[in-house]
């Protein structure tokens, strides 16, 4: 997999993913788990509390920039942050059915 780097706002992390937008959605998966209980992590209301006190909550921009590490600084892609946390809510709705419909025996194992 290759390496990228994404940025939006005070976000600023490196990513491995199979391209920029598979990238853009997981960095925006980190900025989300922040304040949504997203999954079970295993930290409290609490932890995250602390987390975000002493190192910041990652605020989001308009855009959402990608680039591969290494790449030339022409190379970076910019999609607009709404349609990444769509494409992030999409992901994450579709887990959460998958995941009752597993509980509710739903699907035959």
């Amino acid at each position: 997999m290759t390496q990228y780097l994404v940025q939006s706002g005070t976000l600023r992390t490196t990513v491995e993913a199979e391209n920029s937008g598979k990238a853009a959605l997981w960095a925006v998966h980190q900025a989300m788990q922040q304040v949504l209980p997203i999954d079970d992590d295993g930290h409290t209301v609490a932890q995250k509390s602390e987390a975000a006190g002493s190192r910041g909550v990652h605020i989001l921009d308009r855009e959402v920039r990608v680039s591969e590490v290494g790449a030339a600084a022409a190379a970076v892609r910019s999609l607009p942050t709404m349609d990444v946390v769509r494409q992030w809510h999409d992901m994450v709705d579709a887990l959460d059915r998958l995941e009752r419909l597993l509980h509710e025996g739903g699907l035959a194992a």
